[in-house]
């Protein structure tokens, strides 16, 4: 039997595997088993919860971060970063007792983030900078296109600003993009639409695991984009800015600092624990080696 989690970040749900030593082999048949929410577990990912020194695409950082987020998307795909995943992974952390309340560095393909668990159960995590790679790209539905703001948080994301959010469509697809090249790997796509000042809603669709109630790293491309097309863009202003970001699943509060530092504050919460069947598990790997 093999022990497995289940936890969301406003409502970005996924399966959690503890595996400290790096022993368990996740293919991407196993990976889409579990997040299949009818013949599965149910999830929007799968995070893999190793020590970095045990992983060899960690190892590295094994020094500033014990523990390595390997992150698989929904349909087995290996992605670099899950904001939503970071918090869920570091309130795992806290569950199991390996780290308290206050700091905590978590490794990813994207990095190693800085995390902070705070006393009221908010967590919030450095995400970093963005970086927003020139050129000018377009998303579609159906007949509509729009202009997107092409930003990368460790992953790729195209920020498209609607009229309303109906117009993002089922996102059961990937929506198409032009230029074909601007995202060799696929891309996260964001529709937003504004609230208020500072205050806008969104819907993602999340490569590999499509529309998914929550994104973090969407919400924080989304808060870069929001930044530069209102004019408030922190590395001009000298001025940090905070927008409060609307999901399906939830609020998100997003900061950027005018170094261009990123932090996403959101709640995550473990809601369930219990063991995978080792036949049922077995299996998978022999119909689909």
């Amino acid at each position: 039997m093999t022990t497995f989690l289940k936890g969301h970040g406003t409502q970005n749900d996924f399966v959690i595997i503890p595996d400290p030593e790096n022993g368990i082999e996740l293919s991407a048949a196993a990976v889409a088993a579990l997040c299949d929410r009818r013949a599965g577990i149910g999830g929007d990912g799968v995070l893999h919860v190793v020590r970095s020194a045990a992983h060899p695409e960690a190892r590295a950082m094994a020094a500033e971060a014990e523990w390595f987020m390997d992150y698989r998307n929904g349909d087995g795909s290996i992605a670099e970063m899950c904001g939503n995943g970071v918090r869920v992974f570091a309130r795992y952390l806290q569950h199991a007792g390996h780290v308290g309340e206050g700091d905590v560095a978590v490794a990813t393909r994207g990095g190693v983030k800085r995390v902070h668990i705070d006393k009221e159960g908010l967590i919030t995590v450095d995400m970093g900078k963005a970086a927003l790679p020139e050129g000018a790209v377009t998303v579609s539905v159906g007949e509509r296109t729009w202009p997107a703001t092409n930003v990368n948080m460790g992953n790729p994301h195209a920020v498209a600003f609607v009229d309303d959010l109906a117009h993002a469509g089922t996102l059961y697809d990937p929506p198409p993009f032009a230029p074909a090249n601007a995202y060799p790997q696929g891309v996260n796509v964001e529709f937003v639409v504004d609230r208020g000042p500072r205050h806008v809603a969104m819907r993602v669709h999340e490569r590999g695991s499509g529309e998914t109630r929550s994104c973090g790293t969407g919400a924080c491309a989304v808060a870069v984009a929001a930044a530069r097309r209102d004019g408030l863009d922190p590395a001009l202003t000298g001025a940090p800015v905070t927008y409060d970001i609307d999901l399906p699943g939830g609020r998100l509060t997003i900061t950027e600092r005018p170094g261009g530092e990123i932090e996403m504050t959101g709640p995550a919460v473990i809601v369930a624990e219990g063991m995978i069947d080792t036949d049922w598990f077995a299996a998978i790997e022999t119909v689909n080696p």
